[in-house]
């Protein structure tokens, strides 16, 4: 599951996760259905079109995670989708500010942040 992906391949992810049955995929699924069923994060059902397999949700969630810990490190005020906000939290990379209520991020957070930002660099 260690595989580096495109913004592009990303956002077919995304729009994957939300494309109903019986509905034809767009170009950007198109340019990318091949490589993204080749590592085995899409698959096609039975009847041709195409659903996000358990190591392709997993991703795209690890992804909205990251992406929800970098907004909230940019401004406290960012909502985020309730199972991420609760999968931060239960980590310890988010906590609630007790004046403001709102999130913010925990130096746990940070150094998560500033780890996966080492990584990209090194890749």
């Amino acid at each position: 599951m260690n595989h580096k992906l495109s913004i592009d391949e990303y956002d077919a992810l995304e729009q994957i996760s939300k494309l109903p049955k019986h509905v034809k995929p767009n170009a950007c699924i198109g340019r990318n259905t091949k490589r993204l069923t080749g590592i085995k994060l899409v698959a096609y059902r039975k009847d041709g079109s195409l659903e996000l397999t358990e190591n392709g949700r997993q991703v795209l969630f690890i992804k909205q995670c990251i992406d929800g810990l970098r907004s909230i490190a940019n401004d406290n005020g960012t909502k985020l989708s309730a199972p991420v906000a609760i999968f931060l939290e239960k980590k310890g990379h988010i906590q609630i500010n007790p004046d403001s209520g709102q999130h913010e991020i925990s130096q746990r957070g940070m150094e998560c942040l500033a780890d996966i930002e080492a990584n990209n660099q090194k890749a």
